[in-house]
């Protein structure tokens, strides 16, 4: 996955919802582009949790895929339960 290809998915219009799939299994939901964050180099993504109090930082090039039409990751991962 590269930076414009999430850029992209932020800036649809209207927002689509959308979950990142991580190269060891985990799924972080984006329920709103305010709660994304693309780094300026490219790499590093910062992934807030709906709450806004807690984030991940993330390798894009640990990114396996962004999945749209669904409200969230499946219960039992990182951001479905609340450890983002």
């Amino acid at each position: 996955m590269t930076a414009q290809e999430l850029r992209s998915a932020l800036q649809t219009t209207p927002f689509r919802p959308f979950t990142l799939r991580m190269a060891d299994g985990r799924s972080f939901a984006v329920r709103h582009p305010d709660f994304l964050l693309v780094g300026p180099n490219g790499r590093t993504v910062f992934v807030f949790s709906p709450s806004g109090e807690e984030f991940s930082i993330l390798d894009m090039l640990l990114m396996t895929e962004i999945e749209f039409g669904r409200e969230g990751p499946p219960s039992g991962t990182a951001a479905a339960t609340g450890q983002v």
